[in-house]
């Protein structure tokens, strides 16, 4: 028998749900968690060019989608090495950012790179370490890479969306 799903509010929740017609499964639709990380090597800091969409050819975090099996940490160093072949040791967590509108938490942590060895990985055109006073920020991917970047900046954290970001694309 083929699943036949309508929305519908299951008895003891109070948001309406995708349940099954015929056994009564609630199938969620829970945010995505993106992982990632501010990469340091001695005073720079490493950037990737995306080669797919959204945002391509501009520069990004290295980060991406948690895995299951990983813990945010393990995901992070896992797509700093995807996007650019870089062995990072995660020092903690930066910033827990919430972009409502697409249905993502994202985790961003501070890290040091382990050596200046790194290349493109298939999702990045370029990569590269950017001395902190020439970092890209009108060729930016995203709206959190931003916020990342200047918080990395500060003392402190975790921080979480600034002030009035409900309105910010990604």
């Amino acid at each position: 028998m083929k699943p036949s799903f309508r929305e519908a509010t299951p008895d003891g929740d109070t948001l309406p749900r995708q349940l099954c017609d015929h056994c009564g499964y609630v199938a969620y639709d829970n945010p995505k968690i993106v992982v990632g990380a501010v990469v340091r090597f001695e005073r720079q800091i490493l950037l990737c060019r995306r080669a797919i969409e959204p945002s391509r050819g501009k520069w990004t975090l290295p980060a991406g989608y948690m895995e299951h099996g990983e813990s945010p940490q393990e995901g992070a160093a896992r797509e700093a090495f995807e996007e650019a072949t870089a062995d990072i040791s995660i020092e903690g967590l930066l910033a827990v950012y919430t972009i409502k509108r697409i249905g993502q938490v994202q985790l961003i942590y501070r890290a040091r790179l382990g050596s200046a060895s790194f290349a493109p990985g298939p999702e990045s055109e370029a990569v590269r370490l950017f001395p902190e006073d020439a970092l890209p920020w009108d060729d930016l991917a995203f709206p959190s890479v931003h916020w990342a970047l200047t918080q990395e900046r500060a003392a402190g954290g975790p921080f979480v969306n600034p002030e009035g970001s409900e309105t910010a694309r990604l």
